[in-house]
């Protein structure tokens, strides 16, 4: 059986949302669609007001570049098959959330471009050398992130992770769901900035 394409998703949506129009709306939850959507298409690109859009749980194996998405700040593709972080040039410039656990990615390349980027939940993911957190010192922004359920944290529990995380990322607000205090770091007064 194919897979739901965006489109009709979207349709969908619209229909359960009192037709409500999509170039309009703020929110677009196409989740859990049955059958799940396969691939991210440019039909995405007629949400052009959207802020927050969810494709979480489905089956997409590949992020794609969304032009038109000029006031996107929440993207969540969590609970797919996306294997690489990729397209975000477009939209790196309002970007400030990106929800991508559980999936299958392997390197933390592809976030450069989201420059005020916030929070990066990318948990259960399979993400298994140390070094990879380094890439994300470019996000300058970044201060709220979820590692938890990759490979790097096999044989530590989330506390002794904690200060190998640190190592490479040192402005970290929250980790894991958990606020880091003066006692995990000595940079606190800088992550508040």
């Amino acid at each position: 059986m194919p897979g739901t394409n965006c489109q009709k998703a979207i349709q969908l949506w619209s229909e359960k949302n009192a037709g409500a129009n999509p170039e309009e709306a703020d929110v677009v939850k196409l989740l859990c669609m049955s059958p799940p959507i396969e691939k991210m298409d440019s039909s995405l690109n007629q949400l052009v007001n959207v802020r927050h859009l969810s494709l979480s749980t489905n089956c997409i194996d590949k992020m794609i570049s969304l032009p038109a998405l000029k006031n996107i700040e929440v993207l969540s593709l969590g609970r797919n098959l996306i294997k690489k972080i990729s397209g975000l040039e477009e939209i790196g410039s309002t970007l400030r959330e990106l929800w991508i656990s559980y999936n299958q990615i392997t390197t933390l390349d592809g976030l450069a471009p989201c420059v005020k980027l916030t929070t990066l939940f990318i948990s259960n993911n399979k993400i298994k050398d140390w070094p990879e957190l380094d890439k994300l010192q470019a996000n300058q922004d970044l201060v709220n992130v979820l590692f938890y359920g990759n490979p790097i944290y096999e044989g530590l529990s989330k506390k002794q992770a904690r200060p190998k995380v640190l190592e490479h990322l040192p402005k970290i607000a929250t980790l894991d769901g958990e606020l880091l205090t003066g006692d995990d770091d000595d940079g606190g007064e800088e992550a508040a900035e």
